[in-house]
C-alpha cells in the first residue's frame, strides 16, 4: 500500500465504503457506519463504529486513523470531536448528481486511484445516459410524489428529484428539493400533496419499512391519481437516500423500471 496516502481510513457514512470498494481500495477501510449494506461483506468484515447522527469516537480513535471521511454539516460535531483530537477528516456535502460523480473522483484521488475513479465515474455516467435516453423514448412523463418520510411528511431531497427526472418523471414538489435540509423539505399541510395530484408516489422512508395502507386512508388522499390507482412504491432508502454509486445505478434503475412500466400502459 503506497505510504503516500491514506492507509487507516474510517468512513462515517456508506459511500465512501462503496466507492473504496469499488476501486478496490477496501484494505484502508478499518471501520465503517453500522447503517452499510453495500457491499455486504463490508458489514461482514469491518467494526461499525458510527451511525449518521452519532459517532463512537473513543472506537474510532482507537483503530488509529489517518483520515475519516463523513457526509453533511449534520456530522460537523463528529467531525470538529475528531480534528480535536487530530484526526483528519473530511465532510463532503454534495447533494446533486453531479456532486455524487465528483465525490467519487475526489475521493479516488484522495487514495491514489485518481485514473479508476475516473474510469468508474466515467461508467456511472454512461449508465445515467442510458437511462435517460430511455427515459426520453416514454409515451409520457408522471407526475412524481416523492416521500423521505412520513411523520412529519417529509418529501425528497435534491438529487433524488434528479433521478426522477432522468428516469422520466417530474418532482411535483421541485421547489422543495432544493432545501439542503430536511426541515426545509417538510410539508406541514397533507393537503398539498393532494393538490399536485401525482401519478406515482414513491416511499423511502429512511430507517424504517413502509405500512401498507398508511398513506391510502390519510384523509383525502383517495382523490390522488396515484392512490387511486394503486401506485405507490417502496423503494430500499439504502440504494436512493445515500449520496453515492448506488443512488446512480439501482436506486435509478427502480425509479425507471417503476416509471416505465406506469407510461407504457396508461393511454
Amino acid at each position: 500500500m503506497d505510504s503516500r496516502y491514506p492507509s487507516r481510513i474510517v468512513c462515517l457514512t456508506e459511500e465512501p465504503t462503496e466507492v473504496l470498494y469499488a476501486l478496490g481500495e477496501e484494505d484502508r477501510i478499518v471501520g465503517i457506519s453500522r447503517f452499510t449494506v453495500r457491499p455486504p461483506e463490508a458489514r461482514r468484515d469491518k467494526p461499525r463504529v458510527a451511525a449518521f447522527t452519532s459517532a463512537d469516537v473513543p472506537a474510532i480513535l482507537d483503530l488509529e486513523p489517518d483520515l475519516v471521511v463523513g457526509f453533511s454539516d449534520i456530522q460537523a460535531d463528529i467531525a470538529r470531536e475528531l480534528i480535536a483530537a487530530g484526526v483528519e477528516v473530511w465532510i463532503a456535502n454534495h447533494r446533486t448528481v453531479p456532486g455524487i460523480l465528483a465525490y467519487v473522483r475526489r475521493l479516488g484521488a484522495m487514495v491514489g486511484a485518481a485514473e479508476r475513479a475516473e474510469a468508474y465515474a466515467r461508467r456511472l455516467e454512461a449508465h445515467l445516459d442510458e437511462v435517460r435516453q430511455a427515459a426520453e423514448a416514454l409515451p409520457r412523463r408522471p407526475r412524481v410524489y416523492f416521500e423521505e418520510w412520513d411523520d412529519p411528511l417529509i418529501t425528497g431531497i435534491s438529487w433524488v428529484a434528479e433521478l426522477i427526472r432522468i428516469a422520466g418523471g417530474d418532482d411535483v414538489f421541485p421547489e422543495r428539493a432544493a432545501s439542503s435540509l430536511a426541515k426545509g423539505r417538510i410539508l406541514e399541510d397533507p393537503d398539498e400533496v393532494v393538490a399536485r395530484a401525482p401519478d406515482l408516489v414513491f416511499v423511502s422512508w429512511c430507517g424504517k419499512r413502509y405500512r401498507p395502507g398508511a398513506i391510502e386512508t390519510r384523509p383525502g388522499w383517495d382523490a390522488i391519481p396515484a392512490v387511486r390507482d394503486g401506485e405507490i412504491h417502496e423503494i430500499d432508502a439504502a440504494i436512493v437516500l445515500q449520496p453515492g454509486p448506488a443512488a446512480l445505478t439501482d436506486g435509478l434503475d427502480a425509479i425507471h423500471r417503476v416509471i416505465a412500466r406506469w407510461a407504457d400502459r396508461t393511454p
